[in-house]
């Protein structure tokens, strides 16, 4: 297996609580399984800042970053029966997981109270 991706990124949680507009945000950011995880969550800025910095990881291991026909809505955050977070593409992320032959990924996402930042490696 070679590493084809790796993408990092760090989210201020205050900057995301903060935001006059946190629900348009996550709207925008968030697929509907995330969203309503979201309006669930006992702490939504940090939900959301959380999602936000791997999804920005995530593509940056694209090689894109949220652009090019990449965005926020195609790359989306589950997890699986452990609690470990998965990555979940569509669209043209997915036509670009397909292009550079991913086989493997894997994400890391942490918190700390002032800061998200999330870690994505992509493998062939």
């Amino acid at each position: 297996m070679a590493i084809v991706g790796l993408g990092t990124d760090i989210v201020q949680v205050e900057r995301i609580a903060n935001s006059k507009q946190m629900h348009a945000l996550a709207k925008r950011v968030l697929t509907e399984a995330e969203f309503a995880r979201f309006e669930q969550h006992a702490a939504p800025a940090r939900f959301l800042a959380k999602r936000f910095a791997a999804k920005e990881a995530a593509a940056k291991a694209l090689g894109t970053g949220i652009a090019k026909g990449v965005g926020f809505q195609q790359i989306e955050v589950s997890n699986n029966q452990f609690g470990k977070p998965e990555l979940v593409f569509s669209g043209a992320a997915m036509a670009l997981c397909e292009k550079l032959e991913v086989s493997s990924q894997f994400i890391s996402i942490s918190d700390e109270r002032d800061y998200a930042v999330a870690t994505v490696v992509l493998e062939r």
